[in-house]
């Protein structure tokens, strides 16, 4: 009984070490890729405020140049 509980301590040591640097890889996974995301949706927000901009600019100017076009009545 007790050669028993040795081998099975013995093999379990190496199985628990290896779950363990397992988990470990999966959560640096995890956390690269939870770095990579928030990096996306800050791009993602930079083109939606530039392109936003970009838009307000272009109805201004359409603005402008409809407001020249258009003949002044007095």
């Amino acid at each position: 009984m007790t050669g028993i509980v040795a081998i099975i301590m013995v093999f379990s040591i190496p199985i628990v070490a290896i779950v363990t640097s397992h988990l470990q890889k999966q959560s640096k996974i995890k956390h690269k890729m939870i770095q990579d995301e928030l990096e996306l949706e800050k791009l993602k927000h930079d083109n939606y405020v530039i392109e936003t901009q970009k838009l307000r600019i272009e109805l201004e100017q359409m603005k402008l140049e409809e407001s020249k076009d258009k003949p002044k009545i007095m």
